[in-house]
């Protein structure tokens, strides 16, 4: 377990410095640290599709950052399902904002890998190998306030997870 909280402190110093790096770009170009966003995610509930006397609840934070171009990348840490502290890292993603007309609402979608399905749960998710498996993540946020969005992301045929974001200035 300590090698995974190096692993995610690294991670989120990295994805920090690389929001300082684009602030210090920002100072050359003031539109763009208007483009550039950092999010902190928070989600105090999941529900399940189908019951299992073995789930927990589920709890996560995180960090996103998304760029001028729409592309996203993040990281978060939850107690998955069965109670194990995990982590899921996205370099890859998008968002695509004003969906049917709707201009506060968009359609996200993240992929890249899950670590923390271990021992007799690393079957839960598919293509689990020693406590990895790859991630893919779609969801759908609402802006109902400047900066602030309530999201809900499809964990596959397990679960939606609820959560709400804050841009961090």
């Amino acid at each position: 377990m300590n090698k995974l909280i190096r692993i995610v402190i690294g991670l989120i110093v990295a994805l920090l410095a690389g929001s300082a790096v684009a602030q210090q770009s920002a100072e050359a170009d003031p539109d763009a640290a208007q483009r550039n966003v950092l999010r902190l995610q928070f989600s105090p509930y999941t529900h399940h599709y189908h019951f299992d006397a073995e789930h927990r609840d589920v709890v996560m934070i995180g960090l996103e950052r998304e760029y001028p171009d729409a592309t996203l990348n993040g990281i978060t840490l939850f107690r998955n399902s069965f109670g194990q502290e995990s982590l899921y890292v996205y370099p890859w993603g998008r968002v695509y904002r004003s969906i049917g007309g709707i201009k506060p609402l968009s359609f996200k979608w993240t992929a890249g890998l899950i670590y923390g399905y271990v021992d007799s749960f690393q079957d839960k998710v598919p293509l689990n190998y020693k406590g990895f498996s790859p991630g893919l993540i779609f969801g759908l946020a609402y802006e109902f306030r400047p900066g602030w969005a309530a999201q809900v992301d499809f964990l596959g045929t397990a679960a939606a997870m609820f959560q709400i974001s804050t841009t961090l200035k």
